[in-house]
């Protein structure tokens, strides 16, 4: 069993580690550089997107042919992490939620023509994009097939969409939108994903929603659809997969969640170390009382555990398996050592750890929605649980496509 990653591989997390040491970190440690939602301003942006691009390090998740570095899913899993050293790593790498989910979906699933218009800007980074699917009670949220609300109704070669959506990752200001909207009463593929830019008639952005962390471009928004008009050819996938588009794109975005926390949870404990190896209290150094030994080590091997859980998935999705348990018990696992290993870095600091002196607090509000994101925690708890009682023994397997 070889943890080792490949030369190429190892390439890449290198220089990935070294243009945010050297390109990123300054900018971040500049408050003047930061928009009004606590993100990496425009200019700043775009200026170390170029440098990214030169450097060859643009879009690492998306094939070559379609305009990336044609990764595999455990390069993605070395490099993501790499890149979130910095909280504004993965927007530089054009690498960030919600484009890269977006991105992988429709690589996987869009045909060439649609690649074309819809794909290309946004791997590009002329683009930013949104996927449309949670909504307000009783509508969308983990259940979208028996729940969804929005509906899109046929006439003649359009669909006319009307419902309501809202916390929308990236809507304010995005320009492609994959929206999903209920096209039968069926009990099985009812659902359906289509496609729609920002200046299509029939729509609006009824707000942004304030939240309690730090925002990603374009916030969390709600949304109104009253009419919007999509011809069939911008239907994403065929009538009545929706859930399909919806399982491909959030199957792999909870994996690269993932592969960026562990990247936080890390530079959490790296801001951490420093304070606990200079700072004296009672007579020697906090790093020698053992108590303080113990939240070291503890977070640092539940860190470590959900690097090897996040690794697992990525290599059976790379043999072609879907892995929807592994990615699950990932999801679990790293959700809670991102706030963990943060909160143990604000109570090892003390009250600078409370303080914007250092990034720990805004890593802290940012933090609590991992738990929700993508699915809540206690919904994966429930996937696990039926896999289990499914497979029974099976369930823990070595290897790729081995049981028992």
């Amino acid at each position: 069993m070889d943890f080792s990653l490949s030369p190429e591989i190892e390439d890449y997390r290198a220089r990935i580690r070294a243009f945010v040491a050297d390109k990123i970190l300054p900018v971040e440690a500049d408050r003047s550089q930061w928009d009004a939602h606590e993100n990496i301003g425009a200019a700043a942006l775009a200026a170390l997107r170029a440098e990214a691009r030169k450097a060859g390090l643009w879009a690492p998740q998306i094939p070559k042919t379609l305009g990336g570095q044609g990764l595999s899913v455990v390069g993605m899993a070395a490099c993501y992490e790499e890149m979130n050293r910095s909280i504004f790593g993965p927007a530089v790498f054009n690498s960030a939620a919600p484009d890269d989910g977006n991105m992988l979906l429709l690589a996987r699933a869009a045909t060439p023509a649609q690649q074309e218009r819809w794909l290309k800007p946004i791997v590009e980074g002329r683009a930013r994009s949104a996927f449309v699917m949670t909504e307000p009670a009783p509508g969308s949220g983990s259940d979208p097939g028996g729940a969804m609300q929005t509906r899109a109704e046929k006439k003649g070669d359009k669909w006319i969409l009307r419902g309501r959506k809202w916390f929308i990752t990236g809507a304010d200001g995005a320009d492609v939108f994959i929206v999903v909207a209920r096209t039968s009463d069926a009990d099985r593929k009812n659902l359906t994903a289509f496609l729609h830019r920002r200046e299509q008639p029939g729509w609006r952005l009824v707000r942004r929603i304030p939240i309690m962390g730090p925002e990603e471009h374009g916030g969390h928004c709600e949304m109104e659809y009253d009419g919007l008009e999509i011809p069939d050819a911008d239907r994403l996938l065929e009538v009545g997969e929706g859930l399909k588009a919806t399982q491909i794109r959030l199957g792999i975005a909870r994996l690269t969640h993932c592969m960026r926390w562990l990247g936080m949870a890390k530079r959490a404990l790296e801001i951490a170390a420093p304070y606990v190896k200079e700072r004296e209290s009672f007579e020697k150094k906090l790093s020698q009382h053992e108590g303080v030994q113990w939240m070291l080590g503890e977070t640092a091997m539940a860190i470590q555990t959900g690097r090897l859980l996040v690794m697992h998935a990525a290599w059976l999705i790379d043999q072609g398996e879907r892995a929807q348990a592994e990615v699950s018990m990932a999801k679990i696992a790293v959700a809670a050592v991102l706030h963990k290993a943060i909160d143990t870095a604000i109570q090892l600091c003390g009250a600078r750890g409370y303080s914007k002196d250092t990034l720990l607090e805004w890593m802290y509000r940012y933090a609590r929605q991992a738990r929700l994101v993508d699915g809540a925690s206690e919904v994966h708890k429930m996937v696990l649980a039926r896999f289990f009682l499914e497979e029974g023994r099976d369930f823990w397997r070595w290897g790729h496509g081995e049981k028992g």
